[in-house]
This record gives C-alpha cells, sequence and structure tokens, in this order.
C-alpha cells in the first residue's frame, strides 16, 4: 500500500500521524510512503529527515489523490476528500462524528473512513490508544502550565535564608492523564493529593506516593471501557463539600474529568474558587467539552480574583514532537491490522477494526457495536440432592470421587491419590529409607549436620511455596543475600582437611554464585521494565 502523509487542512494541527521512524516501520511491512512537502515541519521533522528513512517527499496534491491510506490527524475538507481515490483508507481524529460533512464527502468516494479516537479500551488494543497516550501527555503538561504560573515553587526549598513549605496539588480525576500529572507533581515535590469516583484508583495514586481523598457516600463510579460515569445526587453533594473543604487548602487544582460524549461535569465550583487564596491555579484539561471549572473559557487563560484559570484546550500541541511519536507508534499498530497489498481490508471479524470503521468502501458503519463479554464456561451439573424439610437449609453432600486408572469395576477399588500427594509420599519414604542407615552408623558430628540440613530444606520449602507466584521473580532476587552466606560458607569449607569437605564446599560456592549472579540479571530486566525511553 502506499502510505500518504498530507499537510494539515487547517493548518493549526502541529502533530502528525507519520514520523521519520515510522518510515521505516511501513518499508518493512512492504508499503511505500509519501510525505507532503512541510507535513511534518510543524512538529520539528523536516522534509530531509523523511527522504532520509526513504519517504518520496511529494505535493500535498499527490498525497490525497494517490496515495492508499492517507494519515491526516485533522479531517480533510470537502475539495480534499473529492481527490481521495475510490478504495482509500483516510485515518483521521474525527471524534467518532458521523454526521461530520467529510463522512458524506467520502462515501461518494466509496471511500473508507477510520477514526482512530475509537480504538476499543481493551487489553490487545492498549498498544494503540491514542487518547491514553495524548492524556499521558497532557497531565504532565499540566503539572508544568501550573507551575509556570504558580508564583511560588512547587516542592520545599531548604536555603541559608530558611524554608519553604512544598504546594499543595489537588488531581480531580485520576484516570491517565490524572495519573501523570500525580507523577509529574510528585516529581517535582508537591504534596499531592488525588480524588476519583472508581475505587480502584485509589491503590494506583497511592502507588505514586499521593493521597487519595474518599466521601463517605458508598458509589461505584466506574463506567463503560474505563471511563467515570454519573454519579448520584447524594453522591455528587458530598463530593462538592469535599471540595470547598480542599479549596481552602491547595495551591494547584488540576481536574481531567470527562465523560465520553457528554459536556464536561462541572465540579470546581465558583465557592471553591472564591475559597482559594490569591496566586492559587486551576488547570482545567476538560476545557474542550466545556471544562469542570465554571470559570473556564476554552482556549483561554483568565483571572478571577486572583485565581489562574488556565482552559487551554490541547496541552499536547506544546509538545508535538514527542506527541507525534507515539501517535505515530498508535497508528503503524492499527495499520498493521490491515494486513497487506490487495489483501489489506477493515475486516469486520476484527473487534478493533470494526470499532474504528466509520466507513467501508462507502458504506457507512459506524456506530460499532460494543464488544462481546467472553463467553463463561457453563457449571458443572450438580448431584441431585434429597428433598429437605421446608425451611431447612439443604447443605452438599460429599462430591463424587472419579474412578481413576487401576481402580476396579463397580466402585470397589482405592482411587490413585493425586501426582503432588504422590511425589510427597514417595520423597518421605526415601527419605526414610536413608535415615536408617544414617542414624546407625554415622559419626555424631554428621548426624546433627543432617538434621538441621533436612530442616533447613523443609522449611526453605515451606517459606517459598507459600509465596503468591506474582513474587516469586522478586524473590529470587532477595535471596541473592541468602546465597551470599552460603559462599562464605562454603569458602570456610575449602580450606578443611579430606575430600569430601572442600569438595562440598566447592559446589556450594559454584552453585550459589550462578544464584547470585543470576538474581542480580533478573533483577536488572526488572528494573529496564521501569525505566523510561526506549523505543517500543
Amino acid at each position: 500500500m502506499r502510505i500518504g502523509l498530507p499537510l494539515s487542512p487547517d493548518n493549526a494541527e502541529r502533530r502528525v500521524l507519520l514520523t521519520p521512524e515510522s518510515v521505516a516501520d511501513y518499508l518493512a511491512l512492504g508499503h511505500t510512503v509519501a510525505v507532503a512537502q512541510g507535513a511534518g515541519r510543524p512538529a520539528g521533522f523536516p522534509d530531509a529527515d523523511y527522504a532520509t528513512a526513504g519517504a518520496a517527499v511529494v505535493t500535498d496534491d499527490e498525497v490525497w489523490a494517490n496515495a492508499d491510506v492517507v494519515l491526516s490527524l485533522t479531517p480533510p475538507d470537502a475539495p480534499r476528500a473529492a481527490m481521495v481515490h475510490e478504495g482509500a483508507i483516510v485515518v483521521t481524529w474525527l471524534d467518532a462524528d458521523e454526521t461530520s460533512p467529510v463522512v458524506g464527502a467520502l462515501a461518494a468516494r466509496k471511500a473508507s473512513l477510520v477514526a482512530i479516537e475509537a480504538v476499543p479500551r481493551i487489553t490487545r488494543a492498549q498498544a494503540m490508544d491514542v487518547r491514553s497516550s495524548m492524556a499521558n501527555l497532557a497531565g504532565y503538561r499540566a503539572v508544568l502550565e501550573a507551575a509556570i504560573r504558580f508564583p511560588r515553587t512547587l516542592g520545599a526549598q531548604v536555603t541559608a535564608a530558611g524554608t519553604t513549605p512544598p504546594a499543595k496539588v489537588l488531581i480531580i480525576g485520576a484516570g491517565v492523564a490524572g495519573l501523570a500529572a500525580v507523577g509529574a507533581a510528585r516529581a517535582l515535590g508537591a504534596e499531592v493529593r488525588a480524588f476519583d469516583t472508581r475505587a480502584a484508583c485509589k491503590e494506583q495514586v497511592e502507588s505514586l506516593g499521593a493521597g487519595f481523598l474518599t466521601v463517605d457516600v458508598e458509589e461505584s463510579g466506574e463506567g463503560a471501557g474505563g471511563y467515570g460515569k454519573e454519579m448520584s445526587q447524594a453522591f455528587l453533594d458530598a463530593e462538592m463539600a469535599l471540595f470547598r473543604a480542599q479549596a481552602a487548602e491547595v495551591d494547584v487544582v488540576i481536574t481531567t474529568a470527562l465523560i465520553p460524549n457528554k459536556p464536561a461535569p462541572k465540579l470546581w465550583m465558583a465557592d471553591a474558587l472564591a475559597a482559594m487564596r490569591p496566586g492559587s491555579v486551576v488547570v482545567d484539561l476538560a476545557a474542550s467539552r466545556g471544562g469542570n471549572c465554571t470559570a473556564t473559557r476554552p482556549g483561554e487563560v483568565v483571572a478571577v480574583d486572583g485565581v489562574t484559570v488556565v482552559g487551554l484546550e490541547d496541552l499536547t500541541q506544546a509538545m508535538a514532537d514527542h506527541a507525534s511519536r507515539l501517535l505515530a507508534r498508535n497508528v503503524r499498530r492499527l495499520i498493521a491490522l490491515l494486513g497487506q497489498g490487495d489483501d489489506a481490508k477493515l475486516s469486520r471479524d476484527d473487534v478493533i477494526l470494526r470499532g474504528v470503521t466509520v466507513l467501508a468502501d462507502g458504506e457507512v458503519r459506524w456506530p460499532a457495536p460494543p464488544p462481546e463479554p467472553s463467553p463463561v464456561p457453563p457449571a458443572p451439573p450438580a448431584a441431585a440432592a434429597a428433598p429437605t424439610p421446608s425451611g431447612a437449609v439443604a447443605t452438599p453432600g460429599p462430591r463424587p470421587s472419579t474412578p481413576k486408572s487401576g481402580a476396579k469395576a463397580g466402585g470397589h477399588g482405592h482411587a490413585a491419590p493425586p501426582a503432588s500427594t504422590a511425589s510427597v509420599l514417595v520423597a518421605a519414604s526415601l527419605a526414610a529409607a536413608a535415615a536408617i542407615p544414617i542414624g546407625m552408623y554415622a559419626p555424631e558430628a554428621f548426624r546433627r549436620h543432617v538434621t538441621v540440613f533436612v530442616l533447613a530444606c523443609f522449611l526453605g520449602w515451606q517459606v517459598v511455596w507459600n509465596v503468591a507466584p506474582a513474587l516469586h521473580t522478586p524473590l529470587m532476587a532477595v535471596t541473592n543475600a541468602i546465597s551470599g552466606i552460603i559462599v562464605v560458607g562454603g569458602l570456610l569449607q575449602l580450606s578443611g582437611d579430606g575430600v569430601i569437605g572442600p569438595a562440598l564446599g566447592f559446589m556450594a560456592v559454584a552453585l550459589a554464585s550462578v544464584n547470585i549472579f543470576g538474581g542480580f540479571a533478573v533483577t536488572r530486566r526488572m528494573l529496564a521494565m521501569f525505566q523510561a525511553g526506549g523505543r517500543s
């Protein structure tokens, strides 16, 4: 396929869906790439970088007319949509609006339209979720916008002239953007607290070192796709009371609350704004949907009684380079689902492609049906129970055992024990057989050492066996200290008399060293998973 990157139709969008680093990925998939002259310049990618990566630099009209897949973050206007050839696929951020004029224009051309923001929130689609990528950057940038406008430092300062306390930051909404804001504010040294209607966010917030605020009303805020949902009036009243109490304490408020396809809920009201100290800052990440703060003016930064309210609509535009790289990776993985060459298509069978498809060869497929839940395996048939007296609670009888191999016909034979039990019985029998000659003929010192060894093995086995499987890898890293003790003991045995002692000491040193170096290698790989940077 021919992948094309055009100029932004409105010249206002700085981000792009194709970067020089992603050109090589498309070429490796067998595609060709064409870039309109100057298309990547607003994001910091000159034409020379695209040409070096293997893309052809052409005019904007050539991209729209010849590309099989057009990557335009802004939907095309009518003249550009009329240039698209039949069967082409336009990939854009549509905000899932099937009433957009571009839908009718592309349908007339029998073209296809993909709305990248409509990727379903399922595990397999996480690497294609452009909303999460942009929300993560927006949360980070919100903290920087607040820090720039806040008249004091966010972190505590200790100087010869004295100390200053850290700023108090309240983050409303602990989704992707909120958690990114928590991490950024904590990194700058602020005292951070967060609130969310979803109880599952509590552990995530606290794991980043912030406090989690709650209200007394018990109600779940979990909505479809991981978003929040509208809450009851009782919950909202308790929430407003909490915010009014926090307003007098906090210096910075960052609001991130959004409900899909609805205006942003009003959470930071005029009374809370009036209670804030002069110099405080409110950054409203929901400004594009009307804002969470009543004083927000979308696209503007205003001052209300000494409090700065930031209503900038898209903070990721200020980080166009990084935002473009993330968007390009998201879209590249989405394009890979289409297939290659003439086999490329927007399959109805793929839940991800079905979710993002607005038009397929001129046919409207929006809105997509919700993903079907995983089938629940049927419960095993229950054994027939004897009738019980009225009002009595029936207790299940013993579960019938399944005859094992070797059982006699008619059910008179004994079932074989489980494999784990059999292994324990065999091990115990062997240990007992070995213990008899040791107890009869071995020296007293040897018997004491063997007893300690057996008890240590049993104790160690019990300890490790009861550790959750998720902790087995960290446990391996922690055992480096124990292995170090074994090495010391083995080295002491190397200088002993005879052959057996030094030989066992050498084996102990060798095996424990393998465990130590392996533990360090595992620890290094674990830490690498959490280090920032690197290409995904």
